[in-house]
């Protein structure tokens, strides 16, 4: 339900009633607040599934970050102990989306491939879909295709390529990878308006980030700067248009304050061609 009302802030404030959205977002700051009161559990150092602190889960735990009921280090500090603690309730395939989705909130998304074995194990199986529940000793998947475990084809994307929406209907994009452990990575992403490829490779002690906005894709620039360089990384980019003339795009540097382990953060607008 905090999840809700922050969307439902979101969706009254952008296209809605004002009124609503400062009402979904009271509700939102009130839960929070409450969430904190009844299922924080000092001796744990974790949020339990109930008032009672009896009982434990990953999925508590990865909704309060989510909810941004716990932030910042805090946030990250209970994502690692939390993924590391195999006494408490731990996440089946479907629920392991959130999970994910938490890591990389926390600043922890370098170590999202890591934590994708049960997937590589169903490749090894000989399966091109995904199966419903992993493959264990006496509890084999009731189906081999199954919609809840197909998260890595959006995070695969979002996480370890590092595409996202910065802004209703894609009109900013956002390019933050998490390579982890991988040698490189590349891929393309569908736009409304075009694709977004992006290739990230070792460059000396960090990465090199290639952006290319391909199609009818166009890029605004509203701040300085073209580029961006840092010890960590280097960033490049290029707009292919033949026939339409561009802006190239503003490159921003966000060097993550709590891993230090992930490349500059490329964000820019994307204008519809006229």
């Amino acid at each position: 339900m905090l999840l809700v009302y922050g969307w439902a802030a979101d969706l009254e404030g952008s296209l809605g009633l004002p009124a609503m959205a400062a009402l979904y977002r009271s509700r939102e700051e009130q839960l929070r607040e409450t969430c904190r009161k009844l299922y924080w559990d000092e001796s744990r150092r974790m949020f339990a599934d109930t008032p009672a602190r009896k009982l434990f889960s990953q999925h508590s735990n990865r909704l309060a970050i989510l909810g941004d009921v716990i932030t910042g280090e805090a946030a990250r500090d209970l994502m690692l102990r939390t993924l590391a603690d195999t006494a408490i309730a731990q996440a089946a395939l479907f629920f392991r989306y959130y999970v994910h989705v938490a890591l990389s909130k926390a600043g922890e998304g370098d170590r999202y491939p890591d934590q994708l074995d049960d997937w590589r194990e169903m490749i090894a199986h000989g399966l091109t879909t995904f199966s419903e529940t992993a493959d264990k000793p006496g509890n084999p998947p009731r189906s081999d295709c199954h919609a809840w475990s197909a998260n890595p084809n959006i995070e695969i994307f979002r996480t370890v390529l590092g595409v996202d929406s910065d802004a209703p209907h894609f009109a900013r994009v956002i390019v933050k990878p998490h390579p982890g452990k991988l040698a490189y990575v590349t891929g393309s992403v569908p736009h409304p308006k075009g694709s977004v490829d992006v290739s990230v490779r070792p460059a000396g002690n960090g990465w090199s980030i290639h952006v290319v906005f391909r199609r009818i894709l166009r890029a605004s620039s509203n701040g300085a700067g073209s580029g961006a360089n840092s010890s960590r990384g280097r960033m490049s980019s290029r707009h292919e248009d033949t026939n339409r003339p561009h802006k190239e795009p503003q490159l921003r540097r966000e060097r993550d304050r709590v891993s230090g382990h992930v490349p500059p953060v490329y964000t820019g607008g994307v204008a519809a061609a006229h």
